[in-house]
């Protein structure tokens, strides 16, 4: 094949395909910044799935293809009939799931690239032609700016620059008090076992409030999962929390943790959209590694048990298994106390 990477010039057009979740979709968004400063010609078009474009509608500059996963069948056929008479001039291809290479075969584009082979699955390898290079234990978010060096898009560090919508800036006025700094605690990832208990929260938001005077935020989605945490943290605790679990929308979240002091979650969404935004994330980490999945500018305040939980439930050292291994098992985040909690937002609080 003819070596075609790094590009010569500015493509004219560049597709994105990454569907979900959360959390990836907000890694992506770096790599949209930095094509958007170096070719600021460049169409992009991002084909995601319909959760995620309620958060990424507000990124500007980028034409949106809405992917509904629920709909079958025919989530693929709208697809490719919509596509039908476009072709680009560079596909990204970032996700690796069978459903993500299916939707790539109606995608029509000269380059194709994808994830190397250590990173694949389902078969990726055959829905692209051109990879990014292999690196050992990359974390996710320098990962998918691999795919902007490869183009030729001279990029070391991210950039997100998310937008505050006025809808969110006023959801944040009408529910918290303005005049007390506060800290978000967004207690649920879309992974159960990955959830810390429903008691060590609350210790670690009544430290919060009577240590630091802080008001604590509960946050989360609309699930009656999420909903039922947040009832039993706040009947564990002595004070008591501004539950606002399952009241906000995505594009509000982005408000509500933009003006956090501090944001304490498992691995998972709200999470990265809090480090997007700048703000510190204390991160619990023990199912996945935060040296893989942490909120980027905040591993050095994560509390990570992910080596423990290696050695104490597979008999092997971390860095022996395949990059990116979950150890979702019942107790491992049972490893993580709340002193190391409070410790880490010591941290945050006092620098």
């Amino acid at each position: 094949m003819k070596k075609l990477l790094p590009l010569s010039s500015a493509p004219a057009s560049v597709c994105i395909l990454r569907l979900s979740a959360i959390g990836d979709v907000t890694h992506v968004i770096p790599v949209i910044r930095a094509l958007q400063q170096h070719w600021p010609e460049t169409e992009i078009t991002w084909i995601c799935g319909k959760l995620e474009y309620k958060l990424l509608h507000m990124i500007e500059g980028v034409k949106f293809i809405v992917f509904d996963k629920n709909a079958g069948l025919k989530a693929y056929t709208r697809l490719w009939q919509q596509l039908k008479d476009t072709r680009f001039d560079v596909l990204l291809h970032m996700q690796v799931s069978g459903r993500a290479n299916l939707a790539s075969m109606g995608i029509r584009a000269s380059i194709r690239l994808g994830w190397d082979k250590a990173r694949s699955r389902d078969f990726h390898q055959l829905f692209i032609n051109h990879s990014i290079p292999e690196h050992a234990q990359q974390h996710q978010v320098q990962g998918f700016l691999s795919f902007a060096r490869a183009l030729g898009v001279p990029v070391e560090e991210p950039s997100w620059d998310i937008p505050i919508t006025e809808n969110a800036a006023q959801f944040v006025k009408a529910h918290v008090d303005s005049s007390r700094p506060y800290i978000v605690i967004s207690p649920c990832s879309s992974h159960k076992l990955r959830n810390w208990k429903a008691a060590r929260y609350a210790q670690l938001a009544d430290y919060a409030i009577e240590k630091y005077n802080l008001q604590v935020v509960l946050s989360g989605g609309p699930a009656p999962s999420e909903k039922e945490m947040a009832q039993h943290i706040g009947a564990y605790m002595n004070n008591v929390p501004l539950n606002l679990v399952g009241k906000d929308t995505l594009e509000q979240l982005v408000g509500l943790l933009a003006g956090a002091r501090a944001v304490i979650s498992p691995d998972s969404g709200p999470a990265h959209i809090a480090n997007a935004l700048g703000v510190p994330v204390i991160g619990l980490y023990a199912c996945t590694w935060s040296k893989r999945s942490g909120p980027y500018n905040s591993l050095q305040y994560c509390v990570d048990k992910f080596e423990l939980a290696a050695r104490e439930y597979l008999k092997k050292p971390a860095d022996s298994l395949r990059w990116g291994s979950k150890i979702e098992k019942p107790g491992v985040m049972d490893m993580i106390s709340v002193d190391e909690v409070c410790s880490k937002l010591d941290s945050v609080l006092l620098g």
